[in-house]
This record gives C-alpha cells, sequence and structure tokens, in this order.
C-alpha cells in the first residue's frame, strides 16, 4: 500500500533517491542548469518534503518550497523500478494537498524539457508552461510551469 508522508531527506531511503536524481540530473545537465536542492536546504524553513513508500521500501519524494505569493516544487523523483505505478501523480497531489492547505494561490516548478514524462506529468495535473520565475536564469534546457490553486480574485478578497 503506497503512503505519502513527511520525511527526513537524510533517512536512507529518501536519501538514496535524491542522490539518484542528482546524479541523473549532474549527467543530463551542466552545472549552470542544475536547479536541485541539496540534502541540507531540503531539511531548510520553508520546505515541506515528503517521500512514497510501499512498506520499508521507499519509491518517490517530492518536496515544495515556500515562497512569496507562491509553492515551488522540487524534488520529484521516483525510482525506475516503481515507474508507471502511480507514484509520481500520488506524491503530486500530496503536494498539492499541502499547499492548498496553507492557501497557497499558485503553484510553479522548473523541469526539463529533456524530462517527457515528468512533462506529461504535470501537464495531466493542469500545469501550464509559463515564464521564467523567481531566481531562475534563462537557458536552453528548462521548463516552467505552473498551476492556479486559488482564483486570482480569492487572493483580493
Amino acid at each position: 500500500m503506497l503512503i505519502i508522508e513527511q520525511a527526513n531527506p537524510k533517512a536512507p531511503g529518501p536519501r538514496a533517491l535524491l542522490e539518484q536524481s542528482h546524479a541523473m540530473m549532474r549527467a543530463l545537465f551542466p552545472p549552470e542548469d542544475n536547479y536541485f536542492l541539496d540534502l541540507e536546504e531540503l531539511r531548510g524553513a520553508g520546505i515541506c518534503f515528503l517521500a512514497a513508500r510501499d512498506g520499508a521500501e521507499t519509491l518517490g519524494t517530492g518536496a515544495l518550497a515556500f515562497k512569496r505569493g507562491y509553492a515551488e516544487i522540487k524534488s520529484m523523483f521516483t525510482s525506475p523500478a516503481a515507474r508507471g505505478r502511480g507514484v509520481g501523480a500520488a506524491i503530486l497531489r500530496a503536494l498539492e494537498d499541502e499547499a492548498r492547505g496553507d492557501d497557497v494561490p499558485i503553484l510553479r516548478l522548473e523541469t526539463a524539457e529533456a524530462l517527457d514524462a515528468a512533462i506529461r506529468l504535470y501537464e495531466r495535473h493542469g500545469f501550464t508552461r509559463c515564464g521564467i520565475f523567481g531566481d531562475y536564469r534563462p537557458n536552453t534546457t528548462s521548463v516552467y510551469m505552473e498551476k492556479v490553486l486559488v482564483p486570482t480574485t480569492a487572493q483580493n478578497g
């Protein structure tokens, strides 16, 4: 049974997946186009880190970085052995629930054009491409996406 819960990114299961994710990003993209948070940053203030597990096996990770006016999805990664089983979708729904619970109006993310499966997942869950945001620098590999959670009129009311 799949369980999504808050977790310590330095715990063995999440740490192993994050290390796999970081290694993959380093292999695919130049250093200046890698924006992942390290393990210490994932434990910091303003971060909600979730892990998906089935029994003792950690299958995926995801995080929210709360910013002014939005939250950013970070560290989405599913174990290669667990892909195609709905783990990423379950983590994404849980992150959205966390954001809604904190009255976050917009979810944003940065991913890469080369990560087709990730882009399809985000699109299936209502994310659309948007312009660059936050501290990102223009580059040729990044795709920026967002999903409005609370209508703009509700933000002002």
